[in-house]
């Protein structure tokens, strides 16, 4: 057998340039390829564009992801995870539209999102029986005129193929809309101003605030406090999540001379007032001081 030359290394790319007749193969390097099993090559080999920039690493996005301007019937359905890690590594944060089936394969609702990830775990927490898969698509330059229009094609794509509108987008369905939490409704320490009480106000002011663990006594209700103090407490309540009770001492109606009572139980002129395990903070100030040094975790934990 012939002996070859020995070279290494096994590929190696000519650093000159050669001039040919051709202008299309005028100044195109020249590759050499040399194999330890056939003898030294040399042909002329075109390059696409060849960049020295170094190459940076780009974040990888959830297979799931497709544009936004497909076909709804073109995009597979992607089952619904079942944790919050792999909602995540499956679903983009970007915004666009989805689409979310439920067992039988029934289209139950489309949606418009500005974190898709986030709007189909809140679904999957709220209606579990109606998430089974989703289709997702997001649109890159998500502006209200892109995602709506997004949508709609999406709707008149459903809407043409089976007649009707998905049922979470029916009028008047609010079962994919995140409703607001409720809140409480303050508390009436009589029937009614007409009705005659068994047991002095006193006595059922004392059994109020013993009974509960946070009493607030505001002027209006705390879902429309009527002064600013009152206003400025609830606030504070609602921050730190402490499930607190309240009351309306300008309620004449259910809560009548509550007003001067009050001052009397509390030896405390003004409102509003807050109680907590039965014993009186005190009003706005006091309350608010105590938040501005992180004291207020501490006094409800008690």
């Amino acid at each position: 057998m012939a002996a070859f030359n020995k070279v290494s290394p096994l590929f190696t790319l000519s650093s000159s340039l050669r001039r040919f007749s051709s202008p299309a193969t005028r100044n195109t390097p020249i590759l050499s390829l040399y194999s330890p099993f056939t003898p030294p090559l040399s042909f002329p080999f075109s390059f696409p564009s060849l960049s020295l920039r170094p190459h940076l690493s780009t974040k990888t996005r959830p297979s799931v992801i497709v544009s936004a301007i497909k076909n709804l019937s073109e995009i597979q359905p992607v089952p619904f995870p079942s944790t919050p890690e792999e909602f995540a590594a499956q679903f983009p944060s970007d915004a666009g539209v989805y689409a979310v089936f439920d067992r039988y394969d029934e289209l139950q609702f489309i949606g418009i999102s500005r974190n898709i990830a986030g709007s189909i775990f809140t679904h999957q927490k709220s209606v579990p029986h109606l998430c089974c898969s989703v289709k997702v698509g997001v649109v890159n330059e998500p502006d209200r005129t892109a995602l709506t229009q997004a949508w709609k094609s999406w709707m008149e794509e459903h809407i043409q193929a089976t007649g009707k509108v998905p049922p979470g987008n029916e009028t008047g369905n609010t079962t994919w809309v995140r409703q607001p939490p409720k809140k409480k409704a303050d508390l009436r320490l009589t029937p009614g101003r007409n009705v005659q009480l068994t047991v002095p106000l006193e006595e059922l002011i004392d059994k109020l605030v013993k009974q509960n663990k946070v009493v607030a006594f505001i002027k209006g209700s705390r879902s429309a406090p009527m002064c600013g103090f009152s206003q400025r407490v609830i606030a504070i309540l609602e921050s730190q999540g402490v499930d607190y009770e309240s009351v309306d001492v300008l309620d004449e109606e259910h809560n009548c001379g509550l007003r001067e009572t009050m001052k009397q139980y509390s030896n405390w002129p003004t409102f509003p007032q807050i109680f907590v395990n039965g014993e009186l903070v005190g009003g706005c100030d006091i309350l608010t001081s105590m938040y501005e040094k992180d004291e207020l975790a501490a006094l409800f934990k008690q």
